[in-house]
């Protein structure tokens, strides 16, 4: 058989691995725009120097040259034909698959405001065309403005504050992190940042640009009336999943496609893995569901039901935080919170049961607290402190002395 993939990151990759691995004598077709496969969580580390593309490449062990795979690289696919299992670029064909995973990925969202869609010194940060063109860009410029403050645009800032730029940056949440952290937690970062010589812009909108009349923007106008002057500016405002090439084909599509338990769209023999599907971004989750997707292009009925992916981990300057599920309660659950000078820990329960949990400082254990969140297990009933339960708590003893779970 031949298998079709289109997109070469985290979930086309493992896809593309299962596949040659589980049938070697099947075929595998990539096909990408991009010409290099990289790492987009490392996509900071281009612009501030610290890597070069060669060093985003996560594909180490030789897969890429295998004698069954080929990569059909630089073509963007406009078109899919789901009744011959082809796409196209405009007229040309470019291949064709018994099986196709659609693994294209997000765009960033550019806010149609200004000249932001068209101004020569605005980027987003999605790809790897994106950080050479901040890289480039930043070579002259000396103030830059970031629209967002969350984990993309606070490492857009990490990398520009190693080049030496002044940052303004602008968010409409009240605070930075705002979908990650809670208020306290995110409050930490922001201060980190302002030590360096950040400037926030919390609560505000930006509502329109002023340009010097040759493609570059030189400010931009917040809804309170000021103007922050520019040399550059990044967007990190959001992304939307790569499905515009689906018009007309045939696949079901809401927000994102739809897809059922096996990852199998509405049209047979056509998986979706990864952003494109609607799932969250998070890098091993869209591992595994290329894995998943990949068994059964291969037969194999292999449903994926790790649904739960509300998980971040934040890093800079040296202060670790991670977060998984509910960060802010809702009406009726109980928080507790446990800091000291060094951690912070806030535990959101709703009848006791963990509905999401903050760590700042140490976040050991994260792990445990992931098992319980994702299965709905009560601890508040264990005779003890909820901050002292562990997995023991969870087991008990047979006759014959084997250990089993007690929920």
């Amino acid at each position: 058989m031949k298998h079709l993939i289109i997109g070469v990151g985290a979930a086309g990759i493992s896809a593309a691995r299962t596949i040659l691995k589980e049938k070697p004598e099947d075929s595998v077709v990539l096909v990408s725009q991009d010409e290099e496969v990289y790492s987009r969580c490392m996509l900071h580390k281009l612009i501030s120097g610290e890597r070069d593309a060669a060093g985003l490449n996560f594909v180490n062990d030789g897969l890429l040259e295998h004698k069954n795979l080929e990569w059909i690289k630089g073509k963007t696919v406009t078109r899919l034909e789901a009744a011959t299992k082809s796409v196209y670029a405009g007229d040309e064909k470019i291949a064709s698959g018994d099986t196709i995973l659609i693994a294209t990925g997000a765009n960033s969202v550019t806010p149609p405001i200004g000249e932001l869609r068209t101004a020569k010194n605005a980027f987003g940060l999605r790809h790897l065309p994106d950080a050479r063109g901040i890289a480039s860009c930043a070579k002259n410029a000396k103030e830059v403005v970031i629209i967002g403050a969350g984990l993309v645009g606070l490492d857009a800032a990490y990398a520009l504050l190693e080049l030496g730029k002044k940052l303004t940056i602008i968010e409409m949440a009240p605070t930075v992190l705002a979908i990650n952290l809670d208020a306290h937690a995110a409050a930490a970062y922001q201060k980190l940042f302002e030590d360096k010589g950040v400037v926030f812009h919390l609560a505000r909108k930006v509502v329109n640009t002023r340009g010097d009349g040759r493609g570059n923007i030189t400010a931009v106008e917040l809804d309170n009336g000021s103007l922050i002057p520019c040399d550059m500016v990044v967007m990190a405002v959001g992304v939307r999943p790569a499905i515009g090439f689906l018009e007309g084909s045939g696949i079901k599509t809401e927000r994102a496609i739809v897809v059922d338990d096996y990852l199998e769209s509405s049209e047979p023999g056509i998986y979706a893995a990864g952003d494109v599907a609607g799932f969250s971004g998070v890098w091993p989750n869209a591992q595994k569901q290329g894995e998943i997707a990949a068994y059964n292009m291969c037969g194999t009925k292999w449903i994926y039901d790790d649904r739960f992916a509300i998980k971040n981990t934040v890093n800079f300057f040296g202060l670790l935080s991670l977060s998984v599920g509910a960060i802010n309660p809702a009406d009726g659950d109980e928080v507790l919170v446990k800091e000291d000078r060094l951690n912070y820990r806030k535990l959101i329960l709703r009848g006791g049961v963990p509905m999401g949990i903050i760590l700042q400082g140490e976040i050991g254990g994260s792990g445990f607290w992931l098992h319980l969140i994702k299965n709905k297990m009560r601890i508040d009933n264990r005779g003890k402190s909820v901050w002292k339960v562990s997995y023991a708590d969870f087991y008990g003893t047979q006759q014959n002395g084997e250990y089993k779970w007690v929920v």
